[in-house]
């Protein structure tokens, strides 16, 4: 079967949150524009939710998964899910579904033209303390990439497969797709999308890795600005 856009989520210990993750997106699926698919990546969870994904995946055609031997962290699951991704788009959102993936609606009718289209989060349910550094965080972010991105922490995207098989692994990976694409002389664009409160499980950031992580980040990124190879191929026969 034919597939335009696979949708990647990481998993680490929701097995509370995958059932609704189901549903919700079942509900996308019936209504998307582009033929789309689910990509589960199991991050070495330590609970039920490998054994949920399994069964999820074994009674939808539409839904697979890869599974990690141990638990790797957010962007390693991003990467590997564009390293499996076979379809011309690709997609991320989280598992605790504070964002909707009705609002891939919203980020598909730009894909087109954008190499990386990306949610911002309105109205965000979340702490003070959370909102706060979270601002913080992206205003140091701006500062050091200069992307124009106000929330790349929003877990929703819709990126053209073959640049985001271009970005290169590190930590934090997550909060500097926008930068990376730009640095790929892509397109990115930014558009609102609804923000809900956490129903179930645990939130797996803390002010260490919200605020203090993406600073040290931001420097290995310039560095990776320096270094960064980019070419276009102008003819070829192979």
């Amino acid at each position: 079967m034919k597939y335009d856009l696979t949708v990647i989520i990481p998993v680490f210990n929701e097995e509370d949150n995958l059932e609704r993750v189901k549903e919700e997106m079942q509900s996308f699926l019936h209504v998307a524009r582009k033929k789309t698919k689910v990509l589960f990546v199991n991050d070495g969870s330590g609970d039920n939710s490998l054994t949920v994904i399994k069964r999820i995946c074994d009674e939808n055609q539409d839904f697979t998964y890869i599974s990690f031997d141990r638990n790797y962290g957010l962007s390693p699951a991003i990467k590997a899910g564009f390293d499996y991704a076979d379809t011309q788009w690709v997609g991320y959102i989280d598992a605790d579904l504070q964002t909707s993936p009705m609002d891939f609606a919203v980020l598909l009718d730009y894909a087109d033209e954008y190499q990386l289209v990306t949610g911002v989060r309105a109205s965000r349910k979340d702490s003070f303390v959370k909102n706060m550094s979270s601002k913080i965080a992206n205003g140091i972010r701006r500062a050091f990439t200069h992307d124009g991105m106000d929330d790349t922490g929003c877990p929703l995207k819709i990126i053209q497969t073959e640049y985001a098989k271009k970005i290169p692994m590190f930590k934090g990976l997550h909060r500097f797709l926008p930068a990376m694409v730009l640095l790929q002389n892509g397109k990115v664009k930014q558009l609102p999308v609804r923000h809900f409160e956490r129903i179930a499980g645990k939130s797996k950031f803390h002010l260490w890795n919200r605020l203090l992580g993406p600073l040290s980040d931001c420097f290995a990124y310039l560095w990776m600005k320096k270094k960064y190879i980019n070419y276009k191929i102008a003819e070829k026969k192979i």
